[in-house]
């Protein structure tokens, strides 16, 4: 009975340390695409991304109208790239929530964008990702932008 108990007790354990491994593989992925990012690099962006990537914003127009807007990744790689050497851009992650379940994960980070020091806007960020083997890799993201309700008026 005791042997039983102690079985399950390390089951249990080893189970959620896995959990928390996977959880910091996957938070290493998003802080790898923030740091391509802010440095410009793209060959380090591109692998933590899946090869067809979804890319999606969600915002409300000065109208009060709700609008997604569907991105091309070469898009993004393309502003990465030639971003103006006079221009900072800084995405700050206020927080990471992250879910696994076996080789599908879910980051949510709320975040800032600060241009050339100066406050822009904010959101959340939803990533996808599939652990295709033994790497975590971007599969769909999706931002959601506004500039009140921030906590920076």
């Amino acid at each position: 009975m005791v042997r039983g108990i102690l079985y399950l007790i390390v089951i249990m354990t080893s189970t959620l340390y896995g959990q928390e491994n996977e959880k910091n593989s996957v938070k290493a992925t998003v802080d790898t695409f923030f740091e391509a990012f802010h440095k410009g690099d793209t060959v380090l962006l591109k692998s933590v991304m899946a090869d067809k990537i979804r890319l999606q914003t969600a915002y409300r127009d000065k109208e009060g109208k709700d609008v997604l807007v569907t991105d091309e990744p070469q898009k993004l790689i393309d502003a990465i790239a030639n971003r103006p050497a006079d221009q900072k851009w800084d995405e700050r992650l206020l927080e990471y929530n992250i879910q696994v379940d076996g080789n599908m994960a879910n980051a949510w980070t709320p975040y800032e964008f600060w241009f050339n020091d100066k406050f822009s806007h904010c959101g959340v960020n939803s990533f996808q990702l599939f652990k295709d083997g033994e790497h975590w890799k971007i599969i769909y993201l999706m931002d959601t932008r506004r500039r009140n309700g921030c906590g920076n008026e």
